[in-house]
């Protein structure tokens, strides 16, 4: 009969211990899912939230075990949010973003506000014409940098950009009016009337006329109102090639017509833009607060001397800021500091005017 040598014995012994073992782990694997399957059911349904320290300490465990193995046994989160979790904490561990310099420093505010301001004033300046500007005041930016800034902005390249609106009536001083209607209630025997004040306005100047006050505005009366402004010898519109209009249907076709034809071409502003108008508007608010605003017109006759004392008003007395604080015609004592100081007074003192009698 022959016997085990000892290391036969050894090896026999070394796997009944790991057969074992292995059996004990297993167990407590199965013990651990079960464990693991009754506490989700507890939960619920309701969502697991981990903090970062538990998603690291997952993501380094889950890692060693694979895709494979983690399908069986993970049961929080699934296989591929633990593996993302743990690229997430490799890529942090090489992460040197916070070590880097801070760059190119940013440009100056004021440089990128100048940039704006003239890419805005000036809609046919490339990136290379405003980067020549600005060096000419001792600013020097790339053409890339003025680039960025305007598209930083939402400001369009030069064949994109379009003339403003305040440019274009900059550039025509002198040539353009506008017109506009704006209505006032009069108190007359039959109750309240509204009639329709007609104007026009000389946006280099500020003069205004008074075209007409009617309480029933219709073509043949805007027919008229045409001929009137452009007259060739006393009309308001000599001399000027745009006038400025709405879009209110009293201004007809036939009256865009006559006033082309008399060598003046109607500019018909976009719908509900009334900010395109402001000179005419600003000075219905002028018309509205300092005099019609402040009375109660009893009958036509009424409202048309209030008009003319305040349009006299506006012209030899009213200082406009519009025109630095000077006055539409300009007073030969202005600024004079000899003389008794008087009032002129207009509508029984409503308006008023302080000016030095001359000595």
């Amino acid at each position: 009969m022959t016997t085990a040598s000892p290391h036969h014995a050894l090896h026999f012994f070394l796997l009944m211990f790991f057969g074992w073992a292995s059996r004990q782990q297993q167990q407590a694997i199965d013990y651990l899912l079960e464990e693991n399957r009754i506490l989700r059911e507890q939960l619920g349904g309701r969502r697991l939230r981990l903090t970062d320290d538990q998603r690291r300490r997952l993501a380094v465990k889950g890692k060693l075990l694979g895709r494979k193995i983690l399908g069986q046994v993970a049961g929080i989160v699934t296989p591929d949010t633990i593996l993302r979790w743990h690229r997430r904490l490799v890529a942090k561990k090489y992460d040197g973003s916070k070590k880097r310099d801070p760059g190119r420093p940013a440009t100056h505010k004021e440089i990128a506000d100048l940039v704006v301001r003239m890419a805005r004033e000036n809609a046919g300046w490339g990136y290379t014409r405003l980067r020549d500007a600005l060096r000419h005041l001792g600013h020097e930016i790339g053409r890339n940098t003025v680039k960025r800034i305007l598209l930083d902005n939402g400001i369009a390249p030069a064949p994109e950009r379009k003339t403003s609106w305040k440019t274009f009536i900059k550039a025509h001083l002198g040539e353009i009016a506008a017109a506009d209607f704006f209505t006032v209630e009069v108190l007359s025997l039959a109750g309240l009337v509204r009639y329709f004040v007609f104007f026009a306005i000389d946006l280099r100047t500020r003069r205004v006329e008074i075209a007409g006050i009617t309480a029933e505005p219709c073509e043949a009366w805007m027919r008229q109102m045409a001929r009137n402004l452009t007259d060739a010898e006393d009309g308001f519109l000599i001399g000027t090639r745009y006038l400025i209009l709405d879009r209110d249907p009293l201004y007809t076709v036939t009256f865009r017509r006559m006033l082309e034809e008399s060598g003046v071409m109607p500019l018909r502003l976009p719908a509900r833009s009334p900010n395109l108008n402001a000179y005419a508007e600003r000075f219905v608010l002028s018309a509205k607060t300092e005099c019609l605003g402040r009375i109660v017109p009893l009958g036509e006759e009424h409202l048309r001397r209030a008009l003319r004392a305040f349009v006299e008003h506006y012209h030899l007395e009213r200082h406009h800021q519009g025109l630095a604080g000077e006055l539409i015609v300009p007073d030969a004592n202005a600024g004079a500091t000899e003389g008794r100081v008087a009032c002129t007074e207009r509508l029984g003192g409503m308006l008023r005017f302080y000016h030095r009698e001359a000595a």
